[in-house]
């Protein structure tokens, strides 16, 4: 299917994790690569490299080269090289650690699935023989804004337009307030704003009104010192009558931080 829509040039809101993108190159995946995929193995491995060097080989981590897997409830320990259970990780090896645990979680372990997926991209985009070569000639923004188009800003005037109001009139401050906030935001807080309000990452190819309802702004008759919240079903923004534009802004600012609004729902 994302052959297929890569053929036909149909967006259809999938993003390639970079270590999938990468083992479909054919290249190496790093330390750096996999911040975004496992933010906990980044930091636990990054804390391993910076320790000091004494410090670590006082075996203070307690930890050997193996890996441990949970899957459906059950754990299974791998070593990630002969002998690996009784090879401590010290000074001297712990980048080694760092790179053969980086390779069993990111490349062995699912190296049968993403075989399996470039066999079926290649019956439809190319041949096996050239797979590697069609993902190396395109980064990995590139594809994401082919599959995804999340790259494309979001068109304020094609949002105010397909907006309506409930407890608000259109001339009311609050709401020439909202859309003033709106356009002076970066690209990447108006795409959270969206998550937050629709629960939705990128819009239909044709933008709002392609949705099969219209977005609507809520008054919420809590206290002014609230953030705003979401119906995301009903594609609905609650906010209070704010007092100010600064008050507006300072509590927009909060929920178009990533780690708050992209984790959508009532606030």
């Amino acid at each position: 299917m994302i052959a297929l829509a890569l053929m036909h040039k149909v967006q259809i809101g999938v993003v390639f994790d970079r270590t999938f993108f990468l083992q479909l190159a054919g290249k190496h995946i790093s330390l750096e690569d996999v911040k975004n995929a496992d933010p906990f193995l980044y930091s636990s491995c990054k804390h391993i490299l910076d320790m000091d060097q004494e410090t670590v080989d006082q075996d203070i981590l307690g930890l050997t080269f193996v890996y441990e897997d949970e899957s459906l409830g059950h754990r299974t320990t791998f070593e990630l090289c002969p002998y690996g259970s009784y090879i401590v990780v010290d000074s001297r090896n712990r980048e080694m650690y760092v790179e053969l645990l980086i390779q069993r979680r990111f490349v062995t372990s699912i190296a049968e699935q993403v075989e399996y997926f470039g066999k079926g991209f290649a019956d439809i985009m190319t041949t096996p023989s050239r797979l590697q070569s069609f993902f190396q000639c395109l980064n990995l923004e590139d594809l994401d804004l082919m599959l995804d188009g999340s790259g494309n800003d979001v068109s304020v005037e094609d949002w105010e337009a397909h907006t309506d109001y409930n407890g608000y009139q259109r001339s009311d401050p609050q709401i020439s307030w909202f859309w003033k906030i709106v356009r002076s935001m970066s690209v990447e807080q108006r795409k959270i704003l969206l998550f937050f309000w629709t629960s939705m990452k990128s819009l239909p190819v044709a933008g709002f009104g392609d949705l099969d309802s219209r977005l609507q702004i809520y008054k919420n008759p809590v206290p002014c010192d609230h953030l705003p919240s979401s119906q995301t079903c009903l594609y609905r923004l609650c906010f209070p009558p704010y007092k100010s534009l600064s008050d507006m802004e300072d509590r927009l600012r909060i929920i178009t931080q990533e780690y708050i609004g992209c984790s959508f729902g009532t606030l």
